[in-house]
């Protein structure tokens, strides 16, 4: 049986509010969950650039808050 790890991707908007995309890895696979608004997506490759762009497209979220 293959081990599950999660990560998150975050980032704000220009209003504040923090949107959040999580990355859960089972295997090869990966499961992206935007909790804002439900959106998901599958990737096996560069999950988390997936993820940013989601956030900028679908929220206008750029600000990254580790920069």
């Amino acid at each position: 049986m293959p081990s599950i790890t999660t990560s998150k991707v975050s980032r704000w908007d220009q209003h504040g509010r923090e949107h959040v995309v999580q990355v859960r890895k089972s295997g090869m696979s990966r499961e992206l969950t935007c909790s804002t608004c439900g959106w998901r997506r599958s990737a096996q490759f560069l999950p988390w650039l997936k993820a940013q762009e989601h956030l900028t497209e679908a929220h206008q979220a750029t600000v990254d808050p580790t920069a």
